[in-house]
Parts: C-alpha cells; sequence; structure tokens
C-alpha cells in the first residue's frame, strides 16, 4: 500500500465530491441561470463538466495506483507524476488568480488551490 498515493486518492476524492455539490451549486448553476448569453453558458458548463471528468479519472486511478492495481498502465508512476504536475499547475493558477482578484480575502474564499497542492504534493512525493 502506498500510502502518499492514498491520501493523494482520498484528497482527490473529496474535491471531487466538492466539485459535484458546492461547485455545481455555487458556482455553475449562477452562471447557468444569469443572463450572459447561451454561448458563454454552454462553454462554462462544459468547462465544469471537462473537469468532473478529470477529476473522477484521477481520484479513481490515484486509489487503484495506491493499492498496486496498474490498471492499463504500463508504467504507473510516470501517470502519477503527469496527474502532480497537472495539479500543481491547478494550484499555481488558482493560487495567483485569488491574489490578483479584488474578492476581499480571496486566497481564504477561493481555497481550491489547498487542495490542488495536496493532490500534486502528495502525489509527487509517491513518484519520486
Amino acid at each position: 500500500m502506498n500510502y502518499l498515493l492514498l491520501t493523494s486518492g482520498i484528497v482527490a476524492t473529496l474535491a471531487t465530491i466538492g466539485h459535484f455539490t458546492i461547485g455545481n451549486k455555487d458556482f455553475l448553476k449562477p452562471v447557468i441561470n444569469s443572463k450572459v448569453d447561451e454561448i458563454p453558458k454552454n462553454v462554462m458548463q462544459s468547462l465544469f463538466h471537462y473537469m468532473s471528468v478529470y477529476m473522477v479519472l484521477t481520484s479513481v486511478i490515484l486509489l487503484a495506483f495506491s493499492t498496486g492495481n496498474q490498471l492499463i498502465f504500463e508504467n504507473p508512476t510516470d501517470i502519477v507524476k503527469v496527474i502532480g504536475f497537472v495539479y500543481a499547475g491547478y494550484a499555481i493558477v488558482q493560487f495567483i488568480i485569488a491574489l490578483s482578484s479584488k474578492v476581499d480575502k480571496g486566497v481564504f474564499k477561493m481555497f481550491q488551490w489547498v487542495f490542488w497542492t495536496l493532490i500534486a504534493v502528495f502525489s509527487l512525493l509517491s513518484a519520486y
């Protein structure tokens, strides 16, 4: 059992649950119900669900790899590195946006970067 990967997979799963519950209610629905043109609404809905697919897949992969199950992959370590680097990229972008936003205490209110950082750190630590 790889406990670093297990931790990463658990955090990814919790973030995925939050994405489908809080994210849908607090972020996607308000955009969908706004007076914005239909094309941006549909693009936002697509982006939300692109992220949904990525989050579900990476959660499953991280949890499977933590138990030694390689699924269809020959080199799980490389897959874990890619997952870790992508989540690190998400964390950096989210943190910069939160820091530079006009939202009061944006770093705390736009907190997704914490999840992305934890997933990235635990994934990358397990791979090296």
